[in-house]
Order: C-alpha cells, then sequence, then structure tokens
C-alpha cells in the first residue's frame, strides 16, 4: 500500500474568533496598558519635552475593543491625567490635545456602551439558535446498543450548527439503525427538510419492519413536501444501516449517497451496496425494494460514512482529496471521535477550506460478548 505523507493540520477556519464573537485575546486587552507605559517611557526617557499626547488619544478606542464603559472611562481618565500631569510635559503646545483626548474618551465610553449591549443580545440570539438547531440534529451518544458511534459535522455557512447534511442513530426493534444523507442546498434554507426527514427516520425505526421500508418512508416524506410547495422539487442522498442484535453483521442500503468505507486491518475498502436514486423524486422505482447489501463484521472493524464535501473536496491541484488512501494513516477504530478529528484537520490540510458542509459518522460494533 502507498504511504502517505500525514499532512500538518491547518486551522480550521470555521473556529470562531475575536472578530466573529470570541472574547478578544489576551494581546488586545493588553493594548491600552501597553500603551500608556509606552508613552511614559519615551517622555521619561526623552532629554526634553515630547510631543507626543496625540497618542493618548488613542487609548479609549482601544479599550472599547475589550472592555466595558466603566473600564473604557477609567482609561480615559487615565489618558486625560497623564496629559495634564506637568511631570510628563505632553501639553506643552496647547490645549488642543487635551480637549481632543476628552471628546474621544467621551465618545468611546458611549460606543462601548453600545457595544456591550449589543454583545448580550447577540449572545442571547446566538443560544437560543444553537438550542434550536441541536433540537434538530441533537449530538450522538457514544454507544446505541452494541455499537460506538461518532459524528463530525462542520457547516458550510458560518455561525450555524446545521445544514444540509444529517446523520443519526437509533435503536430498533430490528437492531440499531443509522441513517447520513444530504439534502438540496445547504445552510439554513436546508434545515426545515433536514428536519422532515430525521423526524420521518425516527419513527420510521420503529414501526417499519426492515431497512427498505425506512428508506420508502423517506421517500414518501420528501415526495409530500415537494407536492405541497411549488417548485420544490425537494430530494435527498441517504445511506441507511441497520446492524444484527448482535452487531456481528450490517445491511447497508444506497440512495445516492457514497457508500460506507469499511476499515479493517489497516486497510479501507468501499462497500459494493447496490445503488439506488435519490429520495424524494417521484420516481416509480426511487425507493429500494431490495433488501440491500448484508456484511459480516469482525472484531476491531468500523464503518466510515463521509458526505460529498470530504470525498469531492479539492486541493489547489483540483485533485479529489484521497479518502481511501489517508483513512488507514491516520487510525484506526480505537477512539472513533478521535479519528474524525484526524480526518478533517487532514482534509484541512490537504485541501485548504472546504466551502460544503463536512459531515462524518463512524460507527465502531461491540458485541456483547466482546470487551
Amino acid at each position: 500500500m502507498l504511504k502517505l505523507p500525514v499532512l500538518a493540520p491547518r486551522r480550521d477556519p470555521e473556529q470562531r474568533g475575536w472578530l466573529r464573537g470570541a472574547p478578544p485575546p489576551r494581546w488586545v486587552r493588553a493594548l491600552p496598558v501597553a500603551l500608556i507605559l509606552a508613552v511614559c517611557a519615551a517622555t521619561l526617557l526623552s532629554p526634553g519635552p515630547l510631543d507626543v499626547g496625540f497618542l493618548l488619544g488613542a487609548i479609549p478606542p482601544l479599550a472599547v475593543l475589550s472592555y466595558g464603559p466603566l473600564t473604557t472611562a477609567l482609561f480615559g481618565g487615565l489618558a486625560v491625567v497623564l496629559l495634564t500631569l506637568p511631570f510628563f510635559q505632553l501639553n506643552q503646545p496647547g490645549d488642543t490635545d487635551l480637549e481632543t483626548v476628552c471628546f474621544v474618551a467621551a465618545l468611546s465610553v458611549f460606543l462601548s456602551f453600545v457595544r456591550s449591549r449589543r454583545d448580550t443580545q447577540l449572545d442571547l440570539e446566538r443560544t437560543v439558535a444553537e438550542a434550536a438547531q441541536r433540537a434538530v440534529m441533537p449530538p450522538l451518544p457514544a454507544r446505541v446498543g452494541p455499537v460506538r458511534c461518532a459524528g463530525l459535522y462542520r457547516a458550510a455557512q458560518r455561525g450555524t450548527l446545521v445544514g444540509g447534511d444529517f446523520f443519526d442513530v437509533r435503536p430498533s426493534p430490528a437492531g440499531v439503525r443509522a441513517v447520513m444523507g444530504d439534502v438540496q442546498g445547504h445552510g439554513l434554507a436546508a434545515v426545515a427538510t433536514v428536519a422532515a426527514l430525521l423526524g420521518s427516520f425516527r419513527e420510521a425505526v420503529l414501526d417499519r419492519p426492515d431497512l427498505t421500508a425506512v428508506a420508502a418512508a423517506l421517500d414518501r416524506r420528501l415526495v409530500l413536501d415537494s407536492a405541497q410547495t411549488r417548485h420544490a422539487e425537494l430530494f435527498a442522498t441517504a445511506a441507511l444501516l441497520e446492524f444484527s442484535d448482535d452487531a456481528r453483521s450490517v445491511r447497508v442500503i444506497t440512495c445516492g449517497q457514497p457508500p460506507p468505507i469499511l476499515l479493517r486491518d489497516g486497510k479501507a475498502t468501499e462497500i459494493e451496496a447496490a445503488p439506488w436514486t435519490p429520495l424524494g423524486l417521484g420516481l416509480p422505482g426511487s425507493a429500494p425494494c431490495q433488501d440491500g447489501k448484508s456484511v459480516l463484521l469482525q472484531p476491531g472493524d468500523a464503518l466510515f460514512l463521509a458526505s460529498d464535501g470530504v470525498s469531492e473536496a479539492r486541493d489547489a491541484r483540483g485533485a479529489f482529496y484521497p479518502l481511501l488512501d489517508r483513512l488507514p494513516l491516520l487510525g484506526g477504530a480505537g477512539d472513533p471521535a478521535a479519528l474524525a478529528q484526524r480526518v478533517l484537520a487532514d482534509l484541512l490540510a490537504c485541501c485548504g477550506n472546504v466551502q460544503d458542509d463536512v459531515t462524518m459518522l463512524i460507527l465502531t460494533p461491540c458485541p456483547p460478548d466482546e470487551p
């Protein structure tokens, strides 16, 4: 097998920085203090008076970036005090610097008050939005019956937790059932379709006798929703899995979705399941009518499912991300959550900022008689 070098990870551009709502870093909070110390040191070390009092006017605006109105007012008052102290001789040219600093300090206090109120409102709205999105697709438990599972979701639209991809793992009378899919479009516009499909899946896994009937229920849900909205043309791709009660075998059905990848003995191979058309097209044969592909599982196996945001990602030269080649180098089924993070870091290092939804689902069977 070809040994590929493990690429150095890049910073995930979806991580929220301080310019996008995160708390400011320490160096930003230290800027007002650093400027005060620099002006004082320059005037003390200079043999004669320095006309650098205008620099003190930058202290209140720098405080606005990190502090509230009260602290900003304290920094503004300190700047005025330094400007008027005869010891530093910063105001010898006249009163222009003093008037300017006082005006800028008062304006900075007002801006800090407005920013603080807006940050509080944005934090509340972000909390409500995250709670609503997590209600649509809550985090996966570490284990569902005899199956360990880990999911990773990185939405294409910034500031969102749910986009056009979806996955879920649920227990059922027939065994553990899982789904991963991708609806038409991405971002907030696709959340309603994702919510409808996940609700239909969670109901179908309890009532439908086989995996084919679960896929048919998802197809019917999309067809009905599309009929109620003019020119909706809703469709989705999906891969459905059903583990046996002892997790020693799995049945796979793919409807336009990339097939699951079986990780076994340091190798990664795609499960050759007969593909069906995407769900929701309303075609006579759009819902699968066969039982799908059945695979016997061995101790240490893992099933890796990824959206097209992973398999179709391209690097700067236009080459596709070599998922099958990279997976064996990034680790096996020891820790599913860690494997998903390593694949994401390697994907970003190889292809840079991926513009599509990036979704991964890793399922590791653990039969009851195994530790």
